[in-house]
């Protein structure tokens, strides 16, 4: 049985919310992730996703150079602890209708990333989910 710790990505940038989406978009390029983390202060903000670029900014015409990722992010955040199982994982996803869960350890210190991707991946090397999901961006 698969844990979440190990299918997620350990890999966690970390953008502050003033961060414009043109830089956002470049960091998330080089770095071929789909998500980063949004921070205000040393206070988690929310999470940033390829997504939500295209849906909340490209859709609203809003200008990448001067629009704010703290602006678009989504700011409720699901979390699942890192020894939950890769199912719990998929059954949270399914209940809230979300593609990815911020990973904390028994403390609530922000361990990792686990997106719906790399549940499929793991669990499922041969569906369709996971061709897709390895070609495209982690997270």
């Amino acid at each position: 049985m698969y844990r979440v710790s190990d299918v997620m990505t350990k890999q966690v940038v970390y953008l502050p919310a003033e961060t414009t989406l043109d830089e956002a978009a470049r960091v998330m390029k080089e770095a071929d992730i789909g998500d980063v983390v949004v921070t205000e202060g040393s206070t988690l903000a929310g999470l940033l996703t390829d997504r939500d670029i295209v849906v909340r900014a490209v859709a609203e015409c809003s200008d990448p150079t001067s629009t704010t990722i703290g602006s678009i992010i989504t700011r409720e955040v699901v979390m699942i602890e890192q020894h939950s199982t890769a199912g719990e994982a998929a059954a949270l996803m399914r209940e809230r209708n979300i593609r990815r869960i911020l990973v904390c350890d028994n403390e609530r210190k922000l361990v990792g990333i686990v997106s719906l991707g790399d549940l499929a991946m793991q669990l499922d090397p041969s569906s369709a989910l996971a061709d897709i999901s390895e070609g495209a961006p982690n997270n």
